[in-house]
């Protein structure tokens, strides 16, 4: 009796091992899959940023062409004595600060991008938890 007592415990105890082991696998491939949508879902979300910053530029660039050709005629109707080319000088200087302002802003941005922290840190979590466990 004793020696069936010791194999049953011996199995349970097998059993249990196995259920851990396979628990641990499930949580590993649970947490690969989800990091793998996750890293899906930012690039399609950076895609469609993009997307509409190109577009958005576009628009923005035919404005500025028809702004920038059509202000240093205003400035010169407004100031008489301004000459044209003054006029082109005044307005192109403006929008050249504005665009090394934006660019300056568009690169810092774009360097705090980090789309992947958020799943690499759950990743590194479960793989702690597992690994004390």
């Amino acid at each position: 009796m004793a020696t069936q007592l010791e194999t049953e415990q011996d199995t349970g105890l097998a059993s249990l091992l196995r259920g851990i082991i396979d628990d641990a696998q499930k949580l590993l491939v649970d947490q690969l899959t989800l990091f793998q949508v996750e890293i899906k879902n930012d690039i399609r979300r950076a895609a469609m940023a993009i997307g509409m910053l190109m577009i958005g530029a576009g628009f923005f660039f035919v404005a500025l062409l028809l702004l920038g050709i059509g202000t240093p005629y205003l400035l010169v109707e407004l100031f008489p004595r301004l000459p044209l080319w003054g006029g082109y000088a005044i307005v192109g200087g403006t929008i050249l600060l504005l665009a090394i302002i934006l660019l300056i802003a568009g690169k810092v941005t774009l360097g705090d991008f980090r789309p992947t922290d958020t799943a690499l840190k759950g990743l590194k979590e479960n793989l702690q938890w597992k690994t004390k466990n």
